[in-house]
């Protein structure tokens, strides 16, 4: 299936993917075109659209795209459900409700100046939230 969402990727839109890709679709073919063009690709490629205004699988309220995707999907992993606050806290820069999204913004700011293709981008950085997700396994069984 093809998944579409803007161009430039952060932490959403990085963190979106790995789970679509991971849990949801492992054969996601990922589309990044401007903001502007999100329905006309949805319309053309017959792509389910993500992190972009207006969209289900969008923010909502406090929520970000990722937790829509958990939602939607319905995933229960407590793992996921772990990382999808770091996720949201480091989306929606509210750092103070969970410390760890801190070093996650960073990371993608440091990823976004070293790949600024998404798609490589992506690539590399898949295997932060794979060793963040085996993280988020250890601390969910430890609580």
């Amino acid at each position: 299936m093809k998944w579409v969402t803007r161009s430039h990727v952060h932490v959403d839109r990085v963190a979106c993917p790995w789970l679509i890709q991971r849990f949801i679709d492992s054969e996601a073919e990922f589309l990044f075109v401007p903001a502007g063009r999100i329905e006309a690709t949805v319309k053309e490629e017959g792509a389910i659209p993500f992190d972009a205004p207006g969209v289900e699988l969008g923010h909502h309220g406090s929520k970000c795209s990722f937790d829509a995707l958990v939602a939607k999907y319905g995933l229960k992993d407590p793992a996921l459900l772990r990382l999808a606050d770091i996720v949201r806290a480091a989306d929606t820069g509210n750092f103070d409700k969970e410390p760890i999204s801190l070093g996650l913004e960073a990371i993608a700011v440091g990823y976004s100046l070293r790949y600024p293709d998404d798609l490589e981008n992506l690539d590399a950085q898949f295997e932060v939230y794979d060793a963040l997700y085996t993280w988020c396994r250890l601390d969910a069984a430890r609580r």
